[in-house]
Order: C-alpha cells, then structure tokens, then sequence
C-alpha cells in the first residue's frame, strides 16, 4: 500500500528514437525500446508516420520480360514521370496512362541509374542501365544512345552516371573497377585529346555521388573522391582503404553530408576544407542489430528534405509488402541532452523496389515503384497503399522501463498525462501500462482507449475519467490507471486510419508504496 498520499510526477520528453544498443536498466526515459512507424519529429516528439497511395491508377507497362517490379523511376521530368520496367522505358503523368519511350532493354537484375543534366541549355536525362548502352531522353522525350557519336569509345553497359564539371561520368561497365568520362559539355563524346579520359581504381564501384566540389566514388571495400574542374587538373585521392559501400541504393546527401550503408552500419562522409580530410563516422550504433538483419536484400533510399529525413528501405522480393521493413534516420536536436544526431525508428509495411524525391512545382514529392509494377507516392493519406486497395497502418511506440528514481519503490500509478499534437479532426491509440518489464507474474492492466475530438473537455466530466485539455495551444489527453510496480513502462499503439499525430511527451503520476 501507498506509504503517503503525495502524488509524485515523473515527466518525460520523447526524444533519442530507437535504441536498441543499450540494455533496459540504462535507456534515458525518453528513448523508445519499440518504435514502429512513428518517425522522430525535427518539431519533437515522435510522429505517426504518412500514409502512401497510388501516385498513377495506370500500371506500368510489363514489357517483353517476365519481372513484374519496377526497376527505377526518377520522379519529374519535363513535368512527368520517368519509370522502368520489364526492359522498357516509360513516361507518365500522375492521371493519365504511360507512354513507352524505348523498348528491349533486356531483363534488368539491378536498379537502373537516373541523372538530369543541361549541357546545353536543353534539360536532358540519361540512363544506366547496366546491361545496355546509356540512354539519353532529350526534353520532347526522344530516346538516344550513349555511342560516342563525337568520337572516341564509349562506356560499355554502364552501371552509374553523374553529371560532374560539366562532364559525364559513367562507371560500373564491363570494367567494374573503371570510371570514364566525357568531354566537356558533351554526354556522347570521348574523345582524349578534347578532354575526355578514364581512370581506374581498385575495388568495384558501386555508386558515384557529386558532393560539393568533389565526385565521390564508392567502392565495395574503399572509397575515393576526384577533385579538379578539367581533365587537366582531374586528381583521384583515395578517402579510405578500410571501408566501401554496400549498395549504392543506399546514397543520399543529408544535412550537409553523405550518408551511405557501409558493411558496419550507416556511415557518413563529412567533407572538410582541408583536401584529404575527410573524416568517416559511424552513426547507427543504437540500431546495429537493425543493420545486421540487413541481408542481399533490394536496396533503396531517399530523403525528406523538409523533415531532416532518410529512408532506407531493404525489402526480399518473396517477402509480404505488409512484413516488409525499412529505418527512418532524421538528423535533430535531442533537448534532453542538447546534442545534435540521427534518431531512428521502425518503418514496416511499404515495399519499394526503387524510390526517388524531388520537387514538383515547390511541393517537395516521394515515390517509389513497386513489385507490383505501380508507382506509388509517400506521405499521402493515413493508409498504405497496395494496388487498389489500402490497409491500416500499425504504428507502436512503447518506452523504456523507468524506475522513476529509485528502483526499490513500489508506485501505485494514478494517472497518465499525455502530451500530444493531432493534425486532424480525430486521435485514436491505444494506451497500456506495463509493469516490471513485462513480468507475467505482475498484473497488468487492458489497454485504454485514448480518442480525442481534439477539443478542450473538462477534467472527469469524460467517460473513463479521460479527459482532453488543449484550451492553452498544449494538447493534453489526461488518463486515469491501475497498478503498481517498481518499473513502469507506457505503451502506444495506433491501427486506425484517423488523422497523423505527434506524442511528445508525458508525465506519469504516481504514489510512492514501500520498499521490498
């Protein structure tokens, strides 16, 4: 029994994300031992993550092979979608149906490689493929070939293209350990003695990335950056010999950096002024055991610019689209220690077999294609999308075990205060309070139905003591509950199709018992 009626509150800030590296006895109170579609919000708190729909009604065309996803698609170009599939090549736009640009590519087994340049005062994109020459999309989608028409040899089935110095620059060919270039200005040229040339490194190249003023090249166990404007001052410096790239689905630039899966974990580039400088830093520590389940799976990520955001996705092809897992890094401030780094959660229910973000107008989009061979957009709706048809997404938060000071104390719990921000007309979750980490010995109470109109209400007059408060601009779902326990755990889970929310904090009250 209580040993004095003074309620004693114990308030928590949701911020560090996942953690998974630390056992239960040592997670900060505001860390999450489960969290599965909710993100970590640059606003604080954690977010129920947006939903995904069909970005065209129209499937993409199957082609001449027999593979059903969709191998890549870059996701604006001249106002339209650019999608592969099936060894063709495809555009369309967000109603109406797709139109093949170029046909018998040949059965593709990796993603396709995409980069929009101007040469030449006309917005090009151009294509690698990996198993044919380069192809090349001018701005009234007319198809050509990457066949050195200029002069010179060109790049046989390249794998990566990048757009550097007013050069291309392909890789990943029938000589894996080989990065080629064009002459200035000219995609198709390559001719030696007007500035075109090659080079070669010793490891196969997985990715290439232009970040600031250096092309990095990514390699299976190394990595090496190429300085210089012109083939005359062109400069191959190697970054490090002891770490390369999985996959180069895997590059994106964030918050000034390159992130990139390396063999350990996400790793990223932190350029320097000082050439050779270049320092290498692991930042998936807390989520390690995530990036070891990470197996030859298909690999894919993107950005969310707005949101600080990275999503890496690694999806098996038999695997279910409603089993399928990703991990959601967003680059913030932890106000409970002031320090500035990656918070990560569970995404698992979307299954891309390509992705790509950009702008379209000024609204910041993300898509991907599917195994399904639709394309899809993220952050649409409170459902994920399949085809037609659209399922609930399971979204599960559950805190770490708190002793609240003092380990040896009894607390019997009176209420929960929830602090949270809706973005809609309507929250709905689940509440549960676990008790001495789950003991089964230990009572544990049924969940709580927590669902707020979003309006301010009155402390009691609610049924089940509920009671909302949001009057002040600080949302407030205030709960009674049951039970007792030396460590207390709260548990939030969401599978509805209500309206997004944020939890961002809350304040457990509670009576000190004895001591055992």
């Amino acid at each position: 029994m209580p040993t004095t009626d003074l309620i004693s509150p114990f308030v928590v800030s949701c911020a560090g994300g996942l953690t998974l590296n630390k056992d239960v006895f040592s997670m900060s109170p505001g860390e999450a031992l489960i969290l599965q579609n909710f993100e970590p919000d640059i606003k604080g708190g954690y977010r129920r993550v947006g939903g995904t729909a069909l970005f065209n009604t129209t499937i993409v065309p199957q082609g001449s092979s027999t593979t059903s996803l969709v191998i890549d698609c870059s996701i604006v170009f001249n106002g339209q979608v650019i999608v592969a599939r099936g060894g063709d090549i495809h555009r369309g736009t967000t109603s109406g149906s797709f139109t093949s640009l170029t046909t018998g590519l040949g059965t593709a087994t990796r993603a396709y490689d995409f980069e929009k340049f101007n040469f030449d005062g006309t917005d090009k994109l151009i294509i690698a493929t990996g198993h044919s020459p380069a192809q090349i999309i001018n701005s009234s989608f007319a198809v050509d070939v990457v066949n050195a028409t200029g002069g010179g040899t060109a790049p046989t089935n390249p794998k990566f293209v990048k757009a550097f110095q007013n050069h291309m620059f392909y890789a990943g060919g029938s000589n894996s350990q080989e990065v080629t270039f064009s002459v200035p200005f000219a995609e198709d040229n390559f001719t030696s003695a007007s500035g075109a040339g090659s080079f070669k490194v010793d490891s196969t190249v997985v990715g290439l990335k232009v970040f600031r003023n250096e092309l990095i090249v990514f390699c299976e166990d190394r990595i090496y950056k190429l300085t210089g404007t012109t083939s005359s001052n062109f400069a191959v410096q190697e970054v490090t010999r002891n770490i390369g790239c999985r996959d180069g689905g895997s590059i994106q630039e964030i918050g000034g950096d390159v992130i990139f899966l390396a063999p350990d974990g996400l790793r990223t580039i932190a350029g320097t002024s000082r050439i050779g400088d270049v320092e290498l830093g692991s930042i998936s520590r807390q989520i390690q055991s995530r990036i070891d389940d990470i197996g030859l799976n298909r690999i894919s990520s993107l950005v969310i610019r707005d949101k600080s955001q990275y999503r890496l996705f690694y999806p098996t092809t038999s695997g279910s689209q409603g089993s399928s897992k990703g991990i959601i890094g967003v680059l913030k401030s932890n106000p409970n220690t002031g320090s500035i780094g990656f918070e990560y959660s569970d995404m698992v229910g979307i299954k891309p077999s390509c992705t790509d973000s950009d702008f379209i107008s000024s609204t910041e989009t993300q898509v991907f294609g599917g195994f399904d061979g639709f394309i899809y957009k993220m952050e649409t709706g409170n459902t994920f999308a399949s085809g037609s048809t659209n399922s609930t997404i399971l979204a599960v938060f559950r805190s770490p075990d708190m002793v609240m000071g003092d380990p040896g104390v009894r607390k019997y719990m009176q209420r929960v205060n929830l602090n949270y921000q809706g973005e809609g007309t309507t929250v709905s979750a689940d509440l549960a309070v676990r008790y001495d980490y789950d003991d089964q010995n230990s009572p544990q109470p049924d969940k709580i139905s927590i669902t707020s109109g979003g309006g301010a209400a009155v402390y009691g007059a609610a049924k089940y003591n509920n009671a909302t408060y949001n009057a002040s601009g600080i949302p407030l779902i205030r709960q009674s509950v049951e039970g007792s326990g030396f460590a207390v755990a709260l548990k939030i889970d969401d599978q509805s199709s209500s309206d997004a929310f944020s939890i961002k904090g809350f304040q457990l009250e509670f009576t000190p018992g004895g001591r055992r």
